[in-house]
């Protein structure tokens, strides 16, 4: 793993960072100044850098004079300010990458992990690297994906994501946003949870009064988006009408506001996903061919977890570890438990993997986590099941309140096993309720 430097004068902020980093398997040294920094760089030359510019006893760039004798393979300069990648300009190189505080850990992780072999190989590190972004996997298949989105990460192009259920698409789509260097947000949308009736203004805004209920101004997810990067999952599901909107946007670079007459320059990068075959929807009726051919620019197909040959246990023992982290425990995998890991077929994907491990810990009253005969036994309650006679609507709603009960009225959790977002899910249960 990575020896990480923090150069930082809040200690609360860098001292958190750090006992992070060391949770995560990466060595942490912190550094309040600028001498402090150079005594660091002296004793070990750290493979990435965490620099603030604002330090007690001068500017963070002075400390690029002592980087060309203890080179770290990248910078990582943190900084309350928005501006300031435009005012270092090209000064500081391709080595150099941006974050604005507050930093979330998962954000911080997921850049080290996107760094790859350039973050992770060191005097104490194996060569090669199982991360990529936010994403774990060191299967073959995995590798040629990781090898596509370095390629696509630092273009503008529009990037088409497919893949089942599960398997990690919107992982993807924000590793390539981390990538990308771009200096706004990342803000994902799901299309099937988006409102019919006001999809344009979630997606383009409006301006005060523009309709019934319209009391002040909003701003759509493109403009929230500027200098950043719009991912829209789910693209199968928007309206055929919208997605004449969205076209004119991807052509233009331009938004309109509902009630307003005039059009708004976005900068905003679109990533899109769905978990169907858009050829397929396009023959349906379902997407718009000339959308689909602008949108496919750059495809990624995901691949299933029954292809990722060796990245069940891989990702099992680190989803294990994520749990043992946050509990203060240490359990860990029979023999017997990860070969049955490994022989099921996962039709759920990653996300059904990750929910199994979790369900095994929480069921395992030892250290040793024992898998059940079955994955679905566990479940409380029981579900009829497809017998016949039984509608699918019926069949449905069983499975969503066992669901629900297997996590405890966690709608979150419940929507995700499910594989349908958090708003479909209300507006099951909202519809259960009328029904009563």
């Amino acid at each position: 793993m990575a020896h990480i430097l923090i150069v930082d004068d809040e200690a609360a902020f860098a001292q958190g960072i750090a006992e992070y980093l060391r949770i995560k398997g990466h060595s942490a040294a912190v550094a309040e100044t600028l001498s402090d920094a150079r005594k660091q760089l002296d004793q070990k030359t750290p493979a990435v850098v965490l620099l603030d510019l604002m330090l007690p006893d001068g500017s963070g760039l002075e400390l690029f004079d002592a980087f060309e004798k203890h080179p770290p393979r990248k910078i990582i300069i943190i900084t309350g300010h928005s501006g300031v990648k435009s005012i270092i300009g090209a000064m500081a190189g391709d080595g150099v990458m941006y974050m604005k505080k507050p930093i979330e850990p998962r954000d911080l992780e997921g850049i080290l992990n996107a760094l790859g072999e350039d973050a992770t190989v060191g005097d104490d590190a194996e060569p090669g690297t199982a991360h990529f972004g936010l994403l774990l996997g060191d299967s073959p298949v995995m590798h040629a994906l990781y090898k596509a989105m370095r390629q696509v990460s630092v273009t503008n192009s529009t990037v088409l994501i497919q893949g089942e259920s599960g398997t990690g698409k919107e992982l993807v789509a924000e590793a390539l946003h981390r990538l990308s260097g771009r200096e706004g947000r990342f803000i994902p949308v799901n299309c099937g949870g988006l409102t019919k009736d006001l999809i344009s203004s979630q997606l383009f805004g409006h301006e005060k009064g523009s309709f019934t209920g319209a009391d002040q101004r909003h701003v759509g997810f493109f403009e929230r988006a500027d200098k950043g990067t719009l991912f829209l999952d789910e693209i199968t599901e928007m309206p055929l009408e919208m997605q004449t909107h969205l076209l004119r946007v991807l052509e233009t670079g331009k938004v309109l506001r509902l009630g307003s007459e005039r059009e708004l320059p976005v900068n905003s990068r679109l990533l899109t996903a769905t978990n169907r075959d858009p050829a397929k929807a396009v023959r349906e009726g379902q997407l718009r061919e000339d959308l689909y051919f602008r949108l496919r620019v750059f495809p990624l197909v995901l691949p299933p977890l029954r292809e990722r040959t060796g990245d069940v246990t891989l990702m099992a023992e680190r989803f294990l570890a994520d749990l043992n982290a946050q509990n203060g425990t240490h359990k860990c995998f029979s023999a017997k438990a990860l070969k049955k890991l490994e022989q099921h077929t996962w039709p759920g994907n990653v996300r059904e993997l990750k929910h199994t491990v979790h369900r095994a810990y929480i069921l395992s009253d030892q250290e040793m986590v024992e898998m059940p005969e079955r994955f679905d036994e566990d479940l409380p309650g029981g579900i009829e099941g497809l017998s016949v006679g039984r509608s699918i609507a019926d069949v449905e709603r069983d499975l969503i309140f066992t669901t629900l009960k297997h996590f405890h009225g966690d709608k979150n959790a419940a929507a995700t096993t499910l594989g349908i977002s958090l708003k479909t899910l209300y507006n099951r249960l909202k519809t259960y309720e009328s029904d009563q």
